[in-house]
């Protein structure tokens, strides 16, 4: 397929496929193994650059890959994790009061999925919440498809600045969050560079909010899409879990993600993906296939086993999932138990966000009906195709 900039690439759309290459050790993340980035063939200002020069974990291999998981794995152990519960759930009440005191319809996306993620990788990190929602109007331009030469230039530079002075605010007072400690792994014996310990915050800026808001806008808007399903959840029938694996499954939050490259021929099938040519992996798409799934196209919250490759698979499987899992599940739980009557307020399909990296919509108008209304069939929205590939 051919990206922006006339850009070509292997696109891994098919599930068995994408879960064989994602852990096959002939498929690398440091961007050298590509021929067009090694000689110099990308042309100038290509918009999605920062996916495949940024300094950090997702761009190496090896030694230096579990070099750098290492550091950042001691935030996300399920102890660390699970200690979080409270401040999620927290947080989630306040939002949700917040919402109370709305007149008219409003965008769930901008009032509740969006500050509930933002604000626990906010102290995770130990970044000020002043500058939170500068930091997530940078790194939507960063994650758009749409965003000019320039603007994706200037977004990368304006977060790499704002992160950069974080780190020196944590030098000169050091806290209680991962920010201070990743500068003590640097100071104590080098293992981390000044462009990795930034290029480490930058990913889990990016990846510690903007997944999960993508993750719970999906959600609501399945839900409500698809009433004999929420029934079964308010119910008791199945739980808040099922929800979740199967949103993640059938309306991926990152819908593509770049790249990954052939450090050999690979043979897939009856195509050969030659040496040092790119792969996109197409999280998506391989949600869809109806070879691997069946019906792959309904959104079923029964669907057992329900075995998705969202989080990734392999060495570089998505570190934050156990906090993305608790966020979301929370997130859902609490929102429909306090406005059971939650309906969407402008049909099934409102407008795509413009990135075929981060897949969801620019917004998800509701309404909050009074409790105890009906959740009939229809009244939360017409079932329609939610455009997860």
């Amino acid at each position: 397929m051919e990206l922006p900039g006339g850009v070509v690439v292997w696109a891994i759309t098919h599930h068995d496929t994408l879960q064989e290459l994602l852990a096959d050790p002939r498929v690398g993340k440091d961007p050298r193994l590509w021929t067009a980035f090694r000689e110099g063939r990308l042309p100038e200002g290509w918009p999605l650059i920062n996916f495949v020069t940024v300094p950090g974990m997702i761009t190496v291999d090896g030694d230096d890959h579990r070099r750098l998981r290492g550091l950042v794995t001691q935030a996300f152990t399920p102890r660390r994790v699970a200690a979080l519960h409270p401040a999620v759930e927290a947080r989630t009440t306040a939002l949700l009061d917040r919402i109370g005191e709305l007149d008219g319809a409003f965008d769930l996306r901008e009032h509740f999925a969006y500050p509930l993620p933002m604000q626990v990788i906010g102290e995770l990190l130990g970044l000020p919440p002043k500058q939170q929602d500068e930091l997530h109007e940078l790194s939507d331009t960063l994650v758009s498809s749409s965003a000019t030469p320039g603007a994706a230039l200037a977004a990368q530079q304006s977060l790499f600045a704002l992160l950069a002075s974080v780190v020196a605010a944590k030098r000169a007072e050091p806290g209680d969050d991962l920010t201070t400690d990743l500068i003590a792994a640097r100071a104590e014996d080098d293992r981390l560079g000044e462009p990795e310990l930034v290029g480490t915050l930058l990913l889990m800026l990016v990846a510690g909010h903007e997944t999960t808001l993508n993750l719970i806008t999906n959600a609501v808007r399945a839900l409500l899409a698809h009433p004999e399903q929420l029934r079964t959840v308010l119910d008791g029938t199945v739980p808040w879990s099922a929800v979740v694996e199967e949103t993640l499954r059938y309306d991926s939050p990152v819908g593509q993600f770049p790249l990954r490259y052939a450090t050999e021929d690979i043979r897939v099938g009856d195509v050969v993906i030659p040496r040092g040519e790119a792969m996109l992996a197409s999280y998506a798409a391989a949600g869809r296939d109806g070879d691997h799934y069946p019906d792959a196209d309904r959104f079923d919250l029964g669907r057992q086993p329900n075995r998705h490759l969202s989080f990734g698979h392999g060495p570089h499987f998505c570190l934050g999932s156990g906090l993305a899992r608790l966020e979301a599940e929370t997130a859902l739980r609490f929102l429909f138990e306090r406005y059971p009557g939650l309906a969407l307020a402008d049909g099934p399909d409102p407008e795509p966000i413009a990135s075929f990296v981060s897949n969801s919509v620019r917004t998800l108008r509701v309404t909050v009906r009074p409790a105890g209304s009906s959740a009939g069939s229809g009244d939360l929205g017409a079932a329609g195709s939610l455009g997860g590939s």
